[in-house]
């Protein structure tokens, strides 16, 4: 299992914002060139973090800004924001395990409750850290 860069892409997006906030227009293209991706997939992420109401964009000369104090954006804001997981769930089971199969017919009561231990487990740790976090640590290194 990965969780896709969708994840990182956002937490050095907003990283960015908030470094260069006051020296850049913060631009899909500035974005882009730090993160060395596509503009386009910058754009979607950016629509991602601004409906989770994290951030602010402006047409045209506006750019694109932190609207959250960052103590209260923390990883899972971010993860959930960007991550496409369906009805809430971290793991997809697959659909249709043989019921004629005593592992098959009994395989959602064996790993659904440890399934949803380990989401919970990583959700916990996700909410522990903030964009404050990554700043202070930033903070280190330049």
């Amino acid at each position: 299992m990965q969780i896709s860069s969708r994840f990182t892409i956002a937490i050095h997006m907003l990283t960015c914002m908030e470094t260069f906030k006051d020296e850049h227009k913060i631009t899909s293209d500035f974005l882009a060139s730090s993160i060395n991706v596509n503009p386009v997939i910058i754009r979607r992420i950016l629509s991602q973090l601004k409906d989770a109401g994290l951030i602010e964009v402006k047409r045209g000369t506006g750019g694109a800004a932190i609207i959250k104090p960052l103590e209260e954006i923390t990883f899972l804001d971010v993860y959930r924001a960007v991550e496409c997981i369906e009805e809430n769930r971290l793991f997809h089971f697959h659909e249709n395990p043989n019921p004629n199969c005593p592992v098959g017919r009994n395989i959602h009561n064996i790993l659904d409750d440890k399934l949803l231990r380990v989401q919970e487990a990583m959700e916990r740790e996700l909410q522990a850290i903030t964009l404050a976090d990554v700043m202070k640590d930033l903070g280190k290194y330049i």
